[in-house]
């Protein structure tokens, strides 16, 4: 059972974190004024910002849930 637990927090904390990380790239574009010639925001935010929010969000997603069912199973 943690295993599919672990599963789905993978699969939901990366879709989550993933937007977190482009609203994150997006929120630095805007206050650093980061130049836009030939896609550079556009690139930033899609090559930086977004891999980091999904492989953070995943690790944290699938550890989260992992821990709330081994709670769950002790009590």
């Amino acid at each position: 059972m943690k295993v599919v637990l672990a599963f789905v927090g993978l699969f939901f904390g990366a879709i989550i974190g993933g937007a977190i990380g482009v609203g994150a790239g997006f929120l630095w574009t805007t206050v650093f004024h980061t130049s836009d010639f030939e896609g550079y925001s556009g690139m930033l935010v899609f090559t930086a910002f977004m891999p980091v929010g999904i492989i953070v969000g995943a690790v944290l997603g699938a550890s989260g849930l992992v821990y709330l069912a081994s709670r769950a199973e002790a009590s």
